[in-house]
């Protein structure tokens, strides 16, 4: 037998289950601060002598509960003694909760209501929520099947994506297995473990650094009453807080509608956390409410209007040509510099910020040459490891914009320690749009945050590569000689010279 008695000593809940254990009802009516518990605490009867199980302390863990105590049933149906445990705050020894040893009822002299006000206050002063302003507050997990694998570089990029989307990450945490688990990703020992974690230092999401599937997300946000989002939920985010024009906007709703759908499966309260995103950032129309069907006429909707942006692209494609102008296309890992050096290459005045996915929407504007010639140079969206395919997808009008291009200048951040990577990500994407094939250009971005100049040399060398900083002008006239050259080699070919 069990009991769910609230803090003015009134039962709430009373439960009957057999020698295996006991089914607890769902709580969703109750308080789910982050900060504070359940306000509930659970007594339940043990046939054995065995005390308080790790299944009990995982129930007062996933509960939030206020604290467990179980009575152990004599052979005579009398009262044995009494197990008492409740969570603890984040401790130098990485405990989770504290266990007494067992005493007889008659010697248990606990203040509950004075002991519990206590614990909050604990929990409250040792969590790290006043050290950030967001409403957000995450955990990073990541589970790394290959030890060849730089799994922390993996999670500082998933850092730097969550700091775009004004999230604040208070820790980050790796498992290493042999292989994924087809349910909950990771073990469910250690999903245990790391809910716990989260209620200590008070975050309120959980984002993992890989892609889950629409069974994985159920079952780990049935598991827990954190908000769960993967690694493609924060990149959709953060592209529907920065798309400005319409067609940026149409093709982010397309990519969210697209992923979402196979997730829109069921209506209960784990699910409903899936549906904002960051910060309530969402498509619209895509709550959870909305059945699959209204889903699917939005799509279509949507891609109805996505031909429509490309034939208005051709059609000024075909302007384009008619006026005879080159065209230069910036292509790039997300936040390399390129909207930085398209301003400094025309004078523009593109949003530039240390952010990953700052600018979305294509930017172009006219490049004048030394010899009074000119060219139409275009900034596209940044690349990224493993671009979600719904994005691919949706913004494939816009990346074919890199088909009418005469060269691409690959924009690299040479200060970025795993820049070699990104270069391998960003021309798997160009192989990809079979662009291959096109006269390019790399340029080594933010010389001046690279020291040693030897090694900027020697990369130069490596990779065929131009050193610049797109906020030195006077480092871009190697790289502006390099396009009028190539450019007038084209036109030379092009005139059958």
């Amino acid at each position: 037998m069990a009991l769910l008695v609230n803090r003015r000593g009134e039962v709430d809940f009373v439960m009957a289950g057999d020698h295996r254990g006991i089914m607890i009802p769902s709580l969703e009516g109750f308080r789910s601060s982050s900060v504070r518990f359940k306000g509930l605490r659970l007594i339940h009867t043990h046939l054995t002598s065995d005390g308080i199980s790790l299944e009990d302390l995982t129930d007062l863990a996933m509960l939030r509960l206020d604290c467990l105590l179980s009575i152990e049933v004599g052979g005579d149906g009398l009262p044995g003694r009494i197990g008492f445990a409740h969570l603890v705050p984040e401790n130098p020894e990485g405990t989770f909760w504290q266990i007494y040893e067992p005493a007889k009822p008659a010697q248990l002299e606990q203040n509950f209501l004075a002991f519990i006000q206590a614990l909050e206050e604990e929990f409250a002063r040792s969590q790290r929520i006043k050290e950030v302003d967001s409403r957000e507050r995450a955990l990073l997990v990541r589970v790394e099947t290959d030890p060849r694998n730089d799994a922390s570089a993996s999670l500082e990029e998933l850092k730097e994506l969550a700091r775009s989307s004004s999230v604040s990450v208070l820790d980050s945490i790796i498992q290493r297995r042999s292989q994924l688990d087809p349910r909950y990703l990771m073990g469910k020992g250690k999903l245990a473990d790391v809910v716990i974690r989260a209620l200590q230092m008070g975050a309120n999401l959980l984002v993992f650094d890989h892609e889950l599937t629409p069974a994985q997300i159920r079952s780990v946000a049935d598991f827990t009453e954190l908000k769960v989002l993967d690694r493609t939920q924060i990149i959709l985010d953060i592209f529907a807080r920065r798309a400005l024009s319409r067609e940026g906007k149409i093709q982010v709703e397309l990519a969210q509608l697209k992923y979402r759908l196979p997730r829109l499966v069921k209506r209960d309260s784990a699910l409903s956390r899936l549906a904002g995103g960051i910060g309530g950032v969402g498509p619209g129309e895509t709550k959870l409410e909305i059945d699959r069907r209204r889903v699917r006429q939005r799509i279509h909707h949507l891609e109805r209007e996505i031909e429509g942006i490309v034939r208005a692209r051709d059609l000024r494609r075909e302007m384009r040509g008619r006026a005879g102008l080159p065209i230069i296309s910036i292509v790039g890992y997300t936040n390399a510099g390129k909207s930085t050096l398209l301003n400094a290459l025309t004078g523009s005045a593109v949003y530039t910020e240390d952010l990953l996915f700052a600018t979305l929407d294509p930017k172009s504007s006219r490049l004048r040459f030394p010899r009074d010639t000119e060219a139409v140079i275009t900034d596209t969206v940044g690349f990224i490891k493993d671009l979600p395919r719904e994005l691919f997808a949706a913004f494939r009008a816009t990346l074919d914009e890199l088909k009418e291009a005469d060269v691409l200048l690959h924009v690299i951040d040479g200060s970025n320690p795993r820049f070699e990577e990104q270069i391998q990500s960003v021309e798997r994407i160009i192989a990809e749009l079979e662009l291959a094939h096109k006269p390019m250009i790399r340029v080594l971005n933010k010389e001046d945050l690279m020291p040693e100049k030897a090694l900027v040399h020697n990369l130069c060398l490596r990779y065929k590569a131009l050193a610049v900083s797109a906020l030195a002008p006077e480092t871009l006239r190697p790289l502006i000689r390099a396009l009028e050259g190539i450019l007038d080699e084209k036109e030379d070919l092009d005139d059958g010279i």
